[in-house]
Formats: structure tokens, sequence, C-alpha cells
């Protein structure tokens, strides 16, 4: 276990809610980039894979909490951004 490493992933994480909460108030995903939040994804899944072949621990954890903010961000920039475009065709 990495002390270092618990911290970059609470640091990451604290971003996230807040990214979060500003898509759902706002209902504006312009600038948001889905290849950027999929990167992002893949990155934590690749930290989670490491964990589960070579040292599971607890720190796990923090990157599936992770993963699980981003996908939700990720979901709710398709899910505003096809709505933007199904009311501006109107």
């Amino acid at each position: 276990m990495s002390i270092f490493e618990a911290l970059m992933l609470v640091c990451f994480g604290l971003s996230w809610p807040v990214a979060i909460a500003k898509t759902i108030r706002t209902r504006q995903v312009a600038g948001k980039s889905r290849l950027f939040l999929t990167v992002i994804c893949a990155g934590y899944l690749c930290g989670i894979l490491h964990k589960l072949l070579h040292s599971p621990d607890w720190i796990m954890a923090l990157y599936i909490l992770n993963l699980l903010m981003v996908a939700t961000d990720l979901f709710l920039v398709v899910h505003f951004r096809k709505n933007t475009t199904a009311g501006e065709s109107r």
C-alpha cells in the first residue's frame, strides 16, 4: 500500500462530485469531452486490474469510487448532449 497512491486518488476524487453537481444543476455539457472521460475511466480500470492481479488492498475501493464518479459524469454528458441535440433540431 502506498499512502501517496491513496492521496492521489483522494485528490482526483474530490473534483468529480463538484463536476457532477454542476452538470446536473446547469444541464450544460459544453466543453466536456466524452473521449477524455472515457480515457480516465480506462485508466481507473487499469488501476483496478493492477490491484486485483498484483497488490489487492483497500486502495482499490478508491479506484472503484473514482471510476463510478467519472462514469456518472460520462453518462450525464451523453444524456444531456443527446437532449440538447434533440432540442435544437425541433
